[in-house]
């Protein structure tokens, strides 16, 4: 948007994530292994669009940019693969609605590839394009660490999946992954109008302990489908208390560092993650 100041950084974790859902997103919501921090959605919602324009996820999971949307005055529309998740997305549009909300929401069950056709309607309309990518097939999810005679027990692992059904993108090796999401992107800038925004969260992952740039290839994947990277920002996943750092890495992240530690590798926890903003090749604002 023309005349929008954008900050480089997002204080965007200084709310634990289940404080953030709390009351604002049905109970269920947590079964999700991957959702997108609400405040992430609700600073880059107000940020790149107004109210009464439209918002699209084509990758909306329990519904948190829609309902972030709709809160915030703007419509919104999403594609979920799982019909699981895309009904509790919908309910949660609905939740939102109940509560005084004031935009609209729809949700679609399908595969976001195809996300052009399923909401050709919505062609040039879009201010905003706001999503993130699966992290593979599994997440860390939620876990129970056990104890045994004062030693630590088994960990017992939950909501770990996005899914069973190999179809879901997420199952996919991860050059497939990002080249899906690369199509997906594609299909997103048709319906984007001359001066909206594609915004993308994503982190570096690991994989086999390595650390994979996921958002430098989430990049190369845009640019192939026509978009161009206008900023490379920080959205906080950590808090903030008198100048330090307050981390909410989960269980996982936290064992992996230690482990690396202990053989000397100088690695840190994520405390955060790129966001990624673009523009259609020739657009202007």
């Amino acid at each position: 948007m023309t005349g929008t100041v954008v900050p480089s950084v997002l204080a965007t974790g200084q709310v634990p994530s289940r404080v953030q859902r709390r009351g604002r997103y049905l109970p269920e919501s947590m079964r999700h292994p991957g959702k997108m921090l609400p405040s992430i959605a609700s600073q880059v919602i107000s940020l790149f669009s107004r109210p009464g324009e439209l918002v699209v996820d084509p990758m909306c999971g329990i519904g948190t940019t829609l309902v972030e949307a709709v809160h915030l005055g703007r419509d919104a529309a999403g594609m979920e693969y799982e019909a699981d998740f895309a009904g509790l997305a919908a309910a949660n549009v609905q939740h939102a609605r109940a509560q005084g909300a004031a935009g609209n929401g729809r949700v679609a069950c399908g595969d976001a590839r195809n996300i052009a056709s399923v909401f050709a309607g919505l062609r040039g309309s879009a201010a905003l394009v706001l999503t993130s990518p699966p992290y593979g097939a599994r997440t860390h999810g939620h876990i129970r660490s056990g104890v045994r005679d004062g030693d630590g027990g088994p960990v017992e692992k939950w909501n770990h999946r996005y899914s069973t059904d190999k179809g879901n993108l997420a199952h996919q090796p991860l050059p497939e992954l990002v080249e899906g999401f690369g199509e997906i992107l594609a299909g997103c800038g048709e319906l984007l109008r001359p001066d909206g925004v594609v915004a993308v969260t994503v982190r570096p992952i690991r994989i086999d302990g390595y650390l994979v740039d996921l958002p430098g290839q989430v990049i190369t994947a845009a640019e192939k489908a026509g978009l161009v990277l206008m900023h490379r920002l920080v959205a906080l996943l950590c808090g903030v208390r008198d100048g330090r750092l307050v981390t909410r890495a989960s269980f996982f992240q936290m064992l992996a560092v230690r482990r690396h530690q202990e053989k000397g590798s100088p690695v840190c926890v994520t405390a955060h993650e790129d966001l990624l903003i673009f523009r259609k090749q020739g657009a202007h604002g």
